[in-house]
């Protein structure tokens, strides 16, 4: 039986990270280690890519109002 996924992959790991070096004060020490934890996860899961869930819509819309 094929296991459903519920999140894309290391989309924790990125989150992580992305929250990591919007906190205040930023601790580079930890981000780093973070940048370390999502590379990690990147080769084991062989991630080629990363996208928004939503890339395609929004660049959909901006196109129709450049117009």
């Amino acid at each position: 039986m094929e296991k459903t996924r519920d999140k894309p992959e290391c989309a924790v790991e990125a989150l992580d990270l992305l929250n990591c070096v919007a906190q205040s004060p930023f601790d580079q020490d930890k981000c780093l280690r973070l940048v370390q934890v999502l590379r990690d996860c990147v080769v084991n899961k062989k991630v080629k890519k990363f996208s928004l869930a939503d890339e395609q819509g929004k660049e959909a819309n901006q196109s129709s109002k450049k117009a």
